[in-house]
C-alpha cells in the first residue's frame, strides 16, 4: 500500500475536501447535522487553504486535518487546535489518519505552538485510540455535553506538548 503524502492544502482542493466531508459525516465525530443540499463550502471566511493539511495516496486526495487557533486571545497565542479530521473509507487503514496527527504536529511546533489541544467525542473510540497513541491526553470531560440522536454524549478534551 503506498504511504500517504502529506502537503498543505490548496484553492483547488477545496471541491475534493468538501466531498470527503459530506460523504465521512457521521454522528460518531459531527455534532452539526448531516449535510443537505446545497452544500456549504469547505472553506470560508473563517478556515481556508492556509489552515489545513491535505492527504494523498497516489494522486489522489483522501483525507485532511484543520488546524486553527483555539481563541484569538494573545494570551493563548501558543496553543493550536486541531477543529476538524477526515479521512476517506477508502483510505481507512491505510495511516492516513496517523500521518495527518504527525504532520499537523509539525505544522503547529513550526508555527511557534507549544501545545496541541482537540476535542472528541467521548463514543468515537477508533478517534480517541489514535490520538492517545500519537501522544495525546485526557485532560477533560465535559459530561453529556451534546445531544446526538437522542443520546447524551461528552465532549472529551485532550492535548499535548509540542
Amino acid at each position: 500500500m503506498p504511504v500517504p503524502y502529506i502537503r498543505h492544502a490548496s484553492l483547488d482542493d477545496e471541491e475534493a475536501l468538501g466531498l470527503i466531508d459530506r460523504l465521512t459525516w457521521s454522528p460518531l465525530h459531527a455534532v452539526q447535522p448531516r449535510p443537505v443540499p446545497p452544500f456549504e463550502p469547505f472553506y470560508n471566511e473563517r478556515f481556508g487553504p492556509r489552515d489545513h493539511l491535505v492527504a494523498e495516496l497516489g494522486s489522489e486526495v483522501v483525507g485532511y486535518v484543520r488546524l486553527g487557533r483555539p481563541t484569538p486571545l494573545a494570551c493563548n497565542a501558543h496553543v493550536r487546535q486541531i477543529q476538524g479530521l477526515a479521512v476517506a473509507d477508502q483510505a481507512r487503514g491505510a495511516g492516513v489518519g496517523r500521518a495527518l496527527v504527525r504532520a499537523v504536529r509539525e505544522e503547529a511546533r513550526s508555527q511557534g505552538a507549544r501545545r496541541l489541544t482537540l476535542r472528541v467525542l467521548g463514543h468515537n473510540a477508533p478517534a480517541r485510540k489514535l490520538y492517545e497513541a500519537e501522544g495525546f491526553v485526557v485532560e477533560g470531560v465535559l459530561p453529556g455535553e451534546f445531544l446526538l440522536e437522542g443520546e447524551y454524549v461528552d465532549d472529551v478534551l485532550m492535548g499535548c506538548s509540542l
